[in-house]
């Protein structure tokens, strides 16, 4: 067989598998107009917003940019809360917490995939009730694989939660992550309340759609960085 010909085939599969595993991150989801369309109709706000690039030319890139646990907040990142952006190297371990978690862990687990339920100090208890309850929820994978939840009782660029819930992910083609200056892209949904269907769609969407391409089998509740 002609050495061209060979080259030709093996050009053709990879093809079919590119398109294959860009399928399969993409099936069964909504649209980003859909989950918007959902959004607005429970109440909430909804932005897709591209993030910021990496401040640091250094090795590290969006790590180096949060060399400490208090690196300050404040202008690192475009939305609110952060859907994108700067963070420090480990993540924080995976689960749904009652006490804040540092928010420049949190999104780095956005970026393995993370869909991250936040809320405001002013939420009333049973509403956090409702939001675990939807965590814990069965769903591909196993209840609460890719999920994150945090109180957030911090001001960001001065402001707040308050008494709402946000949502927010960090979706993109882990073959074009941090080439040529595409960095994905972050989702926020501010919300009024919880709402199930809202909150379902929002969560199927973007779960473990990170820009890193990390699997749900490492987003599992309890887990966390090794070093």
């Amino acid at each position: 067989m002609p050495g061209w010909v060979w080259l030709v085939g093996v050009a053709i599969v990879a093809a079919i598998v590119a398109a294959v595993v860009v399928l399969a991150r993409g099936s069964g989801t909504a649209s980003a107009a859909k989950v918007r369309e959902t959004m607005l109709a429970a109440g909430c706000t909804y932005r897709d917003v591209t993030p910021l690039p990496p401040k640091s030319k250094n090795f590290g890139g969006y790590h180096a940019d949060v060399p400490r646990l208090t690196t300050p907040i404040n202008g690192l990142w475009n939305t609110f809360p952060p859907a994108a952006g700067g963070h420090y190297g480990l993540w924080a371990v995976w689960g749904f917490y009652t006490e804040p978690v540092n928010p420049r862990q949190v999104v780095h687990n956005e970026e393995h995939g993370a869909v991250v339920i936040w809320w405001g100090p002013k939420v009333p208890a049973s509403t956090v009730r409702k939001l675990q309850a939807f965590y814990n929820e069965p769903i591909k994978g196993g209840a609460g694989d890719g999920m994150f939840g945090t109180p957030l009782d911090a001001t960001i660029d001065g402001k707040s939660l308050g008494n709402k819930i946000a949502l927010t992910a960090w979706t993109g083609d882990p073959s074009r992550y941090y080439r040529n200056g595409y960095y994905g892209i972050g989702h926020v949904a501010i919300c009024p309340s919880f709402n199930q269907k809202a909150f379902a769609t929002f969560r199927d969407a973007y779960r473990g759609k990170g820009p890193e391409g990390i699997p749900l089998a490492d987003d599992q509740p309890g887990m966390g960085p090794t070093g």
